[in-house]
């Protein structure tokens, strides 16, 4: 038998599922704990969490963080978890005290937006042992800093401009672990991680298309 084959177990019920593109496989991924995470799907949708393929949940939200949310995501998850946990509306205390919940209920890791001051960083460092994961979003990000301050993993979000910045990171950088957005094609999933990406994040489809395809198909058999 050929080593490099895999095997794949599925069942009538569980045939539709939300795939990430195959090219996140170029990846080298980021073992954490472990476990080594190539793709990451972009929802916070548990019905989309538990029918995915990817190796984690990246579960970020324009919201005030709630540890309800958080809770109810942790409980229904079958993938590791980074958690969003704010340092934008939400500052200071407020932001580590989401942290150490998100650690608590067994989130893999957590993440805070661009405009998380590095003190919050540091303080949370200090307080939380998982991973925290801090978003870039521009080459003039303040990348030192945020690595002094404690910042485990970056997550570069930075549009059509990402593997540019993916670049310039990993020239000054090139141990520092990176996830970053792949885009809306295979090629530009390509550039990112051809920039130094060691991760994807992907966005899939909301449950309201895939609803909005499958009663095509149902009323193309009728």
């Amino acid at each position: 038998m050929n080593s490099t084959f895999a095997p794949e177990i599925t069942s009538l019920l569980r045939q539709k599922m939300v795939k990430v593109p195959e090219v996140i496989n170029h990846a080298s991924g980021i073992k954490i704990f472990g476990k080594l995470i190539k793709s990451l799907v972009f929802s916070t949708d548990i019905a989309i969490i538990r029918n995915t393929n990817a190796n984690a949940v990246i579960a970020v939200y324009p919201f005030t963080p709630q540890p309800i949310i958080t809770h109810a995501i942790m409980m229904a998850s079958d993938l590791p978890v980074f958690c969003g946990v704010g340092g934008g509306q939400t500052q200071g205390q407020r932001v580590i005290n989401l942290a150490l919940d998100a650690e608590f209920q067994g989130a893999i890791g957590v993440v805070v937006n661009a405009l998380t001051p590095n003190e919050t960083i540091r303080k949370m460092r200090e307080t939380i042992d998982i991973p925290i994961v801090v978003t870039i979003i521009s080459e003039k990000d303040d990348v030192k800093g945020r690595l002094e301050a404690g910042a485990t993993i970056l997550n570069i979000s930075g549009a059509k401009n990402t593997p540019d910045i993916v670049k310039k990171i990993r020239e000054e950088y090139p141990q520092i672990p990176i996830i970053a957005t792949g885009g809306p094609t295979d090629e530009t999933i390509m550039r990112t991680i051809e920039a130094g990406a060691n991760a994807i994040t992907y966005t899939p489809p909301t449950t309201a298309e895939i609803f909005s395809e499958i009663m095509d198909g149902y009323r193309k058999v009728r």
